[in-house]
């Protein structure tokens, strides 16, 4: 339909609405009804048809942030692996299970989730500890772990004890860390001269902080 056709619609339209519950009411274009009937049942056949959400669809598609959320493929690696999953709704990270005891030192202890993922491009893992590291003499070694979309290994994580050998740690079949899939942008880097000034300028490493105690 052009423009011109979609105008004279319009108008037999507003006629129409004006007709309905008036004197003129017997007056009422019976033809225009079929015309638009017959208009509404073409344009219904031009339009694309919805397409279920499935699995296929959502791998064909850019993931975003939108919608039903992001597929990320997982397989495992060990037959007593654990799919990541949320403990509660509205939880941004998903709990990963230890499937074994990679390495136990006195310093350190390593272990393996027994899965490995294929994230979207476009995307990464971040690997977190879990509150319940508070109850274990345990920090995560690399405070937060990057899991680019490009790994296909296994996801492990290495914590660092605080009391040598007798440090309390986790067990194989607990949760011991927990990921999130997050959207980052593509960056470009531009070499200048100079940059722009701010507020903050050189300022760092507690420089807030300091002016706050010598000025509070």
């Amino acid at each position: 339909m052009d423009q011109k056709e979609a105008e004279e619609y319009l108008k037999k339209l507003e006629d129409f609405e004006k007709t309905i519950g008036t004197d003129n009411e017997d007056d009422l274009d019976l033809n225009f009804m079929s015309e638009l009937n017959e208009l509404l049942t073409k344009l219904q056949e031009e339009l694309q048809p919805i397409q279920p959400v499935t699995e296929q669809n959502i791998i064909n598609t850019q993931p975003t942030m939108t919608g039903g959320g992001v597929l990320v493929k997982v397989k495992k690696l060990d037959q007593n692996a654990v799919i990541p999953s949320y403990s509660k709704v509205g939880d941004a990270g998903m709990d990963l299970t230890i499937t074994k005891e990679i390495e136990n030192t006195s310093f350190s202890v390593s272990y393996g989730f027994g899965i490995a993922m294929e994230i979207p491009k476009g995307y990464v893992g971040l690997v977190f500890p879990r509150s319940s590291v508070r109850n274990q003499d345990l920090i995560l070694s690399n405070c937060v772990g990057v899991i680019d979309s490009g790994y296909r290994g296994e996801l492990q994580a290495t914590f660092k004890k605080t009391n040598g050998l007798d440090s309390l740690k986790y067990k194989v079949g607990e949760r011991g860390a927990q990921i999130i899939i997050l959207p980052y942008p593509q960056v470009f880097m531009t070499e200048v001269p100079e940059l722009s000034d701010s507020e903050r300028g050189e300022g760092g490493f507690g420089s807030t902080g300091k002016w706050y105690i010598y000025n509070k």
